[in-house]
């Protein structure tokens, strides 16, 4: 199958590295020599422009940080309108906002291109090893068809709903890991500077009925051996909150806590900077202690 991929970003590169292990794959991403290196390394082909890419591709997918910049791919010509075919499938990998990527399907719908929000779970772990999950926004009849091609990198592909659920899916899920973040890093803040260790601490919460994937996975293995890996940016958390906190209030959800942790988020945002990991606001609130939470 003919496939184009655009992003290759920290999640998208070892999603395409899949697709090209079974398909006739072509890349595109706006720094070129990424991609020229990707090209090189996995025997596939690499474009120039937007259009190039996608010009007698099957299926195109998009792994980008926003959906502002999968709108914004769009027009112009070399954009993505000026060289899809129709018929194609078009597959947005990207954290979006349910809104835009509605826009963007109607658009697509207008020239015969199938559309569905696709955006996915795991982590740069998960991509590399193809055990992401997958919530895709669509049609039925086009979760079908895309389903064999995101099970190239998706263990668990889940149909969310029509258009915009998939994202909707996502954007809550990352808020509900923003409210985890700053709970367990301020509770066993807490607990370490009144003289519990901090390893014992976790180990007896993910024990118990609080425990969550932050403590049981992120605290253990980022944060109790002070790695503090750069995986995921808070830039991109903070937005993925902040869509979340929006599609709780256009449901009529009141949403306190997730509203919060977006705020917070943000604060960190602004202190901390654009490519500052999105454990690191657990850093701050053990500096504000005067503590470290070591293993």
């Amino acid at each position: 199958m003919r496939i184009a991929f655009l992003g290759l970003g920290a999640i998208g590169t070892p999603m395409a590295v899949h697709i090209a292990k079974a398909h006739d794959l072509t890349v595109w991403n706006r720094t070129g020599s990424k991609a020229e290196a990707f090209a090189v390394a996995h025997a596939c082909s690499v474009a120039t422009s937007p259009r190039a890419a996608v010009a007698g591709a099957e299926v195109v997918i998009t792994c980008l940080s926003t959906s502002a910049e999968v709108e914004g791919l769009l027009d112009g010509p070399e954009g993505l309108l000026a060289g899809l075919g129709k018929g194609a499938l078009f597959l947005d990998c990207t954290s979006g906002d349910p809104g835009t990527t509605r826009k963007i399907g109607a658009r697509l719908a207008s020239i015969g291109v199938e559309f569905a929000d696709a955006p996915v779970s795991g982590g740069t772990n998960g991509a590399e090893a193809g055990t992401l999950t997958v919530m895709v926004g669509g049609s039925d009849a086009i979760f079908q068809r895309a389903r064999p091609v995101l099970e190239c990198f998706g263990r668990r592909v889940e149909h969310m709903g029509p258009l915009g659920a998939g994202d909707a899916m996502k954007a809550v899920n990352n808020a509900l890991l923003a409210v985890n973040l700053f709970a367990v890093g301020e509770g066993l803040t807490a607990l370490v500077k009144s003289g519990i260790s901090a390893q014992k601490a976790v180990e007896v919460l993910n024990a118990s009925s609080g425990r969550s994937f932050v403590s049981e996975y992120l605290v253990p293995e980022r944060v109790l051996t002070r790695l503090f890996p750069v995986t995921f940016r808070l830039a991109l958390l903070d937005k993925d909150a902040r869509i979340g906190a929006e599609f709780l209030e256009g449901q009529g959800v009141a949403g306190p806590v997730l509203h919060l942790a977006s705020a917070l988020l943000a604060q960190a945002r602004a202190e901390l900077g654009e490519e500052a990991d999105y454990l690191a606001p657990i850093q701050l609130i053990e500096q504000e202690a005067g503590v470290e939470l070591r293993g």
